[in-house]
């Protein structure tokens, strides 16, 4: 199962206050017993919202909103995508996080094909998986 973990925003990771020196080398640390233990794919920080865009649809037409946004507590500040046995697992992973000072994350699973049922039919499910090996190969010549 996969699982996205979603780091909230705060007013300092709104400001671009980088954390101290003490929480990467603690996050590091998190890290790498994720990656040891199989779990970590993927993991990053966020530029705040005053570097971002929104996008409202309605219909044909698109509306462009330039951050920062207002509402600090419905932001993201980082994520991680781990890929575990449960919830309950992402959870206890989590748990271990370096975080304090009332700092927020939400845990959510990641639909995977099954998920989708008859509505994915064999053409479109073929169609994913030619699209994500696509990806794998272009991450890895970028890599290499």
């Amino acid at each position: 199962m996969k699982f996205m973990v979603i780091v909230k925003a705060d007013a300092n990771s709104e400001a671009g206050v980088m954390p101290s020196e003490q929480l990467f080398t603690e996050m590091g640390k998190f890290n790498e017993s994720l990656v040891k233990a199989g779990v970590l794919l993927a993991g990053e920080g966020l530029h705040p919202s005053a570097k971002g865009a929104r996008i409202r649809y309605d219909g044909a037409q698109r509306t462009v909103i330039d951050g920062p946004f207002a509402e600090t507590k419905e932001l993201v500040a980082g994520f991680w995508l781990i890929q575990v046995k449960s919830k309950e697992e992402a959870i206890e992973w989590l748990k271990r996080a370096p975080f304090d000072g009332g700092a927020e994350i939400e845990i959510r699973q990641v639909f995977s094909p099954e998920d989708f049922g008859p509505a994915l039919t064999p053409e479109l499910k073929a169609n994913e998986e030619r699209l994500r090996a696509q990806v794998a190969a272009q991450q890895q010549q970028a890599a290499g």
